[in-house]
């Protein structure tokens, strides 16, 4: 990947799997959106964000197959994608086809079968938590839990993302043993720790293999877009995962 600098996780799953989350490296976006936006819907140019999906797609077996995420917790197959279709979660069983997040803030979450039967890629907000999308996911992946590996990609540290009373009683109201992964920190307000949050969920989904790369996109603003720390205005990396043939 000529000028790309991704990030490949470490984790424990076989060799057909391949997955790699991107940094703002080795782009033409300008501006708040330099420079390997690959978003489409954060203001950035258009003609810009086509280059960068070029430059990424040209090292990978096939065109990613991109999500319009919308905060909920729908899972599809590869093979019922289409450009546009609205999902916040997207499997596949069979090799080349690249199953593709965007974020900059909120949790990319790669699941797959420990011997590489399948591969997921999940987008994971305060809201899709909320609504039970990593429990949804995991119910609905053709294996036991017990042999799935899950990796918790870059996203909002704790110390970075305050929120109000609304966010913390909608995760409370998932499940009341969430309110550890809340600090206080003024009236009303709390500390989100949605690494916590989504081990939390992956564990009680019966997932136990689960490997938190320890990354805030808030923090790092060379390597990471943030939608928080850049008040709205910034791009978006994406996190993709697929199998091998004939591995």
């Amino acid at each position: 990947m000529t000028g790309i600098d991704p990030i490949e996780p470490a984790w424990p799953v076989a060799s057909p799997v391949r997955a790699l989350t991107t940094t703002r490296a080795g782009g033409v976006s300008e501006g708040p959106w330099a420079s390997l936006n690959l978003g489409t819907a954060c203001g950035d140019a258009p003609a810009a964000v086509a280059e960068n999906r070029r430059r990424l797609t040209e090292s990978l077996p096939s065109a990613p197959c991109w999500l319009r995420q919308v905060h909920g917790c729908r899972l599809i197959h590869a093979r019922d994608w289409v450009e546009g279709i609205e999902a916040d979660a997207i499997w596949t069983d069979q090799p080349e086809q690249v199953c593709a997040i965007l974020s900059a803030d909120c949790l990319p979450v790669l699941i797959a079968d420990r011997e590489g039967e399948w591969v997921a890629a999940v987008h994971a907000g305060w809201r899709g938590l909320a609504a039970g999308i990593l429990e949804r996911v995991v119910d609905s992946l053709p294996s036991r839990p017990s042999s799935m590996v899950a990796w918790i990609g870059p996203s909002i540290g704790s110390q970075a993302y305050e929120v109000d009373a609304p966010v913390r009683n909608a995760m409370l109201a998932l499940d009341s043993a969430l309110a550890g992964c809340f600090e206080a920190t003024r009236s009303g307000h709390w500390e989100a720790d949605l690494q916590a949050m989504a081990w939390q969920r992956l564990s009680v989904s019966g997932v136990d293999d689960i490997v938190d790369a320890k990354l805030c996109t808030a923090s790092d603003a060379a390597r990471f877009y943030s939608h928080r720390r850049d008040q709205g205005r910034s791009g978006r990396q994406a996190t993709l995962i697929w199998l091998e043939p004939g591995v």
